[in-house]
């Protein structure tokens, strides 16, 4: 499993995390950079202990590799993976996926893809 691969954990840093999700965020997606946020925000909060870290930082590792199981540059499912591979890991983690983590998540992909469309009013008419 990825997420136990030391090679993964080594891979990661906080430099090739925010390079590989801003230039690439429209490529990834905003769900599969939600995840990544999540995992990014819990990973920085100091409550977080450390075997639930090692968990979050091979998943991160495993993001910001280019060459993985479906490599990135893969037209449309280039994330598939990195999403299974988030998605194992916040189950993992998921009582460390807190409101604050979520909130800190939210307001970054705001930033970056605007307001998501459920969360757009409506007009009447």
């Amino acid at each position: 499993m990825p997420i136990a691969n030391p090679t993964y954990e080594k891979a990661y840093s906080d430099q090739r995390f925010w390079r590989k999700a801003t230039r690439h965020a429209s490529a990834a997606g905003r769900q599969a950079l939600e995840k990544a946020l999540w995992l990014y925000y819990a990973v920085q909060n100091p409550g977080t202990p450390k075997w639930a870290r090692r968990v979050i930082y091979g998943a991160l590792g495993y993001f910001v590799l280019p060459l993985d199981a479906i490599p990135d540059l893969a037209p449309l499912v280039g994330y598939t993976d990195d999403l299974s591979v988030m998605t194992a890991a916040l189950a993992t983690v998921a009582f460390y996926i807190n409101d604050d983590v979520k909130l800190q998540a939210s307001n970054k992909l705001q930033a970056w893809f605007g307001a998501p469309a459920s969360a757009t009013p409506r007009r009447a008419g």
